[in-house]
């Protein structure tokens, strides 16, 4: 099993057991495959919920930018939501799982590449 493999099985497990969703297999390598090489990288596979910056980036790079969604009041509200549903304190969070989930409570599963 190959580094994508093995982090698509993570995700897929992280979605399942801490968020309660039985994961869309090829939505997930889809949205795995959009986040590029910055998974691969340990810093840049995990994301900081605690950092303001961070969720703005999120909004700003991901919801905005990649997925075309309109910049209003409720994205905030979703990145809120995503980050309660996955926990946001202790373990580290997964910048595929968060999008993936985002994807799926904005039904913007056509958007996404």
């Amino acid at each position: 099993m190959g580094r994508r493999e093995a982090l698509i099985a993570l995700y897929a497990a992280e979605l399942s057991g801490k968020c309660g969703l039985d994961p869309d297999m090829p939505l997930l390598e889809r949205v795995v495959d959009g986040c590029g090489p910055t998974i691969f990288v340990p810093d840049g596979g995990i994301v900081d919920v605690d950092s303001p910056a961070e969720l703005a980036r999120i909004r700003r790079n991901f919801l905005v930018r990649k997925l075309a969604l309109p910049d209003g009041h409720d994205l905030p509200e979703a990145i809120r939501a995503a980050v309660e549903m996955y926990g946001a304190a202790g373990d580290p969070k997964y910048r595929a799982v968060l999008y993936y989930m985002l994807v799926v409570q904005l039904g913007a599963e056509a958007r996404h590449p």
